[in-house]
């Protein structure tokens, strides 16, 4: 018990910070997105192949949660802004980090900020970062249960995309009973599968961000 109230301020100082986050992004005219996902789900390779099929439209930047600057150097490769948010081996971002780093970005004109969230189904479900969407990526590869086993994270999603489809012919995966496991905690949430790898589906997934910036922009 003499926890709780602890752990309760913890969290209202995280959302005080979010909600700083989500003032700076709303007046640069920045959608940004939370993308969470176990590791090897494919956040980097979604992120990329997000920024290259939306940077001939878009201006776009990103910031990593990470201790190492391996995921940032791939990012960099497509010519966007990057930076680092160095969670000094946290099992999360929280919204003080991302606050830190947003100056290491130049936020004028930027139309989206792709905000890589560490590797992991537990903690970044518990913590506001002040963007805008939770992004949620499983694949195929980690099997068909893990709704059933981190609901938080797949109720908190605004976007679920099911990554590594190109996997379907050789992984005993279950599509119906992992669909029940999302609808029951989700119900309605946009499900959008897709290889990173293939490009098959990616088109779909660039329509709703393509979507949600327009969307953005009309506020």
């Amino acid at each position: 018990m003499p926890q709780i109230p602890v752990i309760k301020d913890i969290m209202s100082a995280n959302d005080q910070l979010a909600s700083a986050v989500r003032q700076q992004l709303d007046a640069a005219g920045t959608l940004a997105l939370n993308i969470m996902a176990s590791p090897g789900a494919g956040k980097t390779s979604i992120l990329t192949r997000t920024v290259d099929g939306l940077k001939d439209e878009f201006n776009l930047a990103a910031l990593d949660g990470d201790v190492v600057m391996v995921d940032v150097e791939k990012i960099a490769q497509t010519g966007i802004q990057v930076a680092l948010v160095n969670t000094g081996g946290n099992c999360h971002l929280d919204a003080n980090m991302v606050h830190a780093a947003l100056p290491s970005l130049d936020l004028t004109g930027v139309d989206l900020l792709l905000v890589e969230n560490v590797g992991n189904l537990i903690c970044p479900a518990a913590f506001e970062l002040g963007t805008h969407y939770n992004v949620v990526i499983a694949s195929v590869a980690e099997g068909d249960d893990k709704p059933y086993k981190y609901p938080a994270m797949y109720r908190g999603a605004d976007v679920l995309i099911l990554n590594k489809i190109d996997m379907l012919h050789y992984q005993d995966f279950n599509m119906d009973y992992f669909r029940h496991g999302v609808e029951v905690l989700n119900p309605g949430v946009s499900f959008l599968p897709l290889s990173a790898k293939t490009g098959e589906g990616v088109d779909a997934w660039l329509d709703w961000v393509r979507s949600a910036i327009i969307q953005k922009r009309g506020r």
